[in-house]
């Protein structure tokens, strides 16, 4: 069951993957480079999201602000 549901991931990401590939190549007045980012911050919010109850953390914010205390604010 587990390789089942690594696989349905896979398979969602390589679409939205492709996707965006597809159209940005396309468009003619797309700008390759802003969509890419676009698609890896989205990936990887989604990624801290989903290790959020693992990590203790929201996904967002994962780094904390710290003060000149050291202690986490």
């Amino acid at each position: 069951m587990g390789e089942q549901m690594v696989s349905s991931v896979v398979t969602v990401a390589t679409a939205i993957i492709g996707l965006a590939i597809i159209a940005t190549l396309v468009s003619k007045n797309a700008n390759t480079s802003p969509i890419i980012q676009s698609a890896g911050n989205a990936f990887s919010q989604a990624l801290g999201v989903a290790e959020g109850p693992v990590t203790m953390s929201s996904g967002f914010n994962v780094a904390g602000t710290y003060g000149s205390s050291g202690f986490m604010q």
